[in-house]
């Protein structure tokens, strides 16, 4: 199954945190990396009294069901030193957030898909739409008009990947 992650984070080391996120997924034998972004910069978002976050998106391909798929995203991150405790949307090492999976739409207690807020992000949809400019977001529709109503200004390229 297809399925799309973002990645986040506002520490001095978020950066090379995704980078191993990304490592570690791809390593899993039910996982396989098959598209990254390049790396973004953005203002907080939430929580506006904090370091500014290093995004991007993957896409994946995986045999694990969405949940599984959860799971494993939530202990690479608390593997990478992510402490949940804190405040939300406050600052954090490292953030994997399941964007997407097929063309799947759940709504469940632990588990809503797509991401509820992937469409109101500039943050998403700007590396999103680098890999795939033709993205539809389940139950949305298209990436490209969500962007177009989203200050998509303060989203600064960091390191675009070739393609």
């Amino acid at each position: 199954m297809n399925a799309w992650i973002g990645l986040g984070g506002n520490f001095a080391g978020s950066e090379a945190l995704m980078r191993r996120a990304l490592v570690r997924l791809d390593a899993h034998d039910k996982i396989a990396l098959l598209r990254q972004s390049g790396v973004y910069r953005s203002p907080p978002w939430g929580v506006t009294d904090q370091a500014d976050f290093f995004n991007a998106v993957a896409e994946l391909e995986t045999s694990l069901p969405p949940a599984q798929l959860l799971t494993e995203l939530l202990d690479i991150e608390k593997t990478l030193g992510r402490d949940r405790r804190g405040t939300r949307w406050g600052p954090r090492s490292i953030d994997l957030d399941l964007l997407t999976y097929q063309d799947l739409m759940l709504n469940s207690e632990h588990l809503e898909l797509p991401h509820p807020r992937m469409h109101l992000r500039a943050f998403v949809l700007v590396p999103l739409l680098e890999l795939e400019p033709g993205f539809e977001i389940p139950g949305i529709g298209k990436a490209q008009q969500a962007l177009q109503r989203l200050d998509r200004n303060e989203v600064e390229a960091v390191r675009l990947i070739d393609h």
